[in-house]
């Protein structure tokens, strides 16, 4: 069997053995008190990376599935889709369908969302909900998500519900000092996870106005999440090796330290964009907007992108060609979940012959 390539695309990411180990293990009835012992643990060790006391539901399901959960339970009236790329985008595109009046509030690719900008949309309509993407894998752009909430909380009593599907676990987001009311993301980015599980974290009055929303569905209605979570189960049968996975990984955090595993995340970042300078490329989010999990480069020097990615997938690597109509314009080096420094500069040093 041909070795995979080492993975420094935006998702999924290179999953470790012992991870891939811990998932092999034998099944347990998800009615059982074992059962309620692994999701309370899972549950706490996902409130520890989101320093958070608001309750967590674990998903069986994409992070999709979680961002149009969040605004079938939450929006009543009207909903502000704050838009800086292809994933904030998607989340308008689901409020959309879903039904709900919704205003997609956007600034160009490769711009940040800044607290001027909601603030001036606040003033426009009456929103019961805020939707944000905290890092947008389209353009590498993270978006100034303290500052934004803060805006939020002093101008309205809207919902906010952040996508931090590419920087949970490996950006600091205090959710309680934050008042973030949802936070969601799947697990095969920064949790070094494979694909197909979500958690999310849900606030008293985000579970508050679900209760009174029409039409919610079942397999995401946060009442239902609510009833079986005081069980310490899910709702319908869960993916019981990515809970054992997951296990495995929040042991693993605990044992590097959260803020270690942080600093990991930045360091690689300014390591990733010094090489792209020194190279002669820009790297297509502003300063100091730009991602802690993965970098977007403008291809400013005019390269085969799909040659490079080519050449670099014979060696064993995989990166990323832009996204959408980034694409042929960028390419994007993740750097997230277990990837270690070495791993990054054996990637840049195949990176560095191949374009020599």
């Amino acid at each position: 069997m041909q070795t995979p390539p080492k993975l420094f695309i935006p998702g999924p990411v290179t999953v470790r053995p012992e991870i891939l180990d811990a998932m092999n293990q034998p099944m347990i009835g998800h009615r059982t008190p074992e059962f309620s012992a692994l999701y309370q643990e899972v549950v706490a060790g996902v409130q520890t990376v989101l320093q958070t006391e608001n309750r967590v539901y674990l998903s069986t399901s994409s992070a999709t599935g979680l961002m149009e959960a969040a605004v079938r339970n939450t929006v009543k009236n009207r909903c502000l889709n704050l838009v800086c790329g292809a994933f904030s985008l998607r989340w308008h595109h689901i409020t959309d369908a879903c039904g709900f009046k919704s205003d997609a509030v956007g600034i160009e690719w490769g711009d940040a969302i800044n607290p001027e900008h909601v603030e001036m949309a606040l003033d426009e309509a009456d929103y019961d909900v805020v939707t944000i993407v905290h890092n947008e894998t389209s353009t590498g752009v993270m978006n100034p998500l303290k500052g934004i909430t803060e805006v939020i909380r002093d101008n309205s009593d809207a919902l906010i519900l952040v996508d931090t599907v590419s920087s949970m676990s490996g950006v600091n987001i205090p959710v309680d000092d934050w008042g973030i009311d949802i936070a969601l993301a799947s697990v095969q980015k920064a949790w070094g996870l494979p694909p197909g599980f979500a958690v999310m974290s849900i606030s008293d009055r985000a579970l508050e106005r679900s209760k009174d929303q029409p039409n919610k569905g079942y397999y995401f209605d946060f009442e239902v999440f609510e009833k079986y979570h005081q069980r310490g189960q899910t709702p319908s049968t869960p993916s019981l090796p990515h809970m054992y996975g997951l296990q495995r990984q929040l042991d693993r955090i605990g044992d590097e330290g959260l803020l270690n595993r942080f600093d990991r995340h930045k360091s690689m970042a300014a390591r990733t964009r010094e090489w792209a300078l020194n190279h002669g490329f820009d790297i297509f989010a502003e300063e100091p907007y730009q991602s802690h999990t993965l970098t977007c480069i403008e291809n400013t020097l005019d390269v085969d992108i799909a040659e490079l990615s080519s050449q670099l997938l014979e060696r064993g690597f995989r990166i990323s060609n832009g996204y959408g109509p980034l694409k042929g314009k960028t390419f994007r080096i993740a750097h997230m979940a277990d990837t270690q420094p070495d791993d990054l500069e054996e990637l840049l040093g195949q990176l560095d012959e191949i374009l020599a």
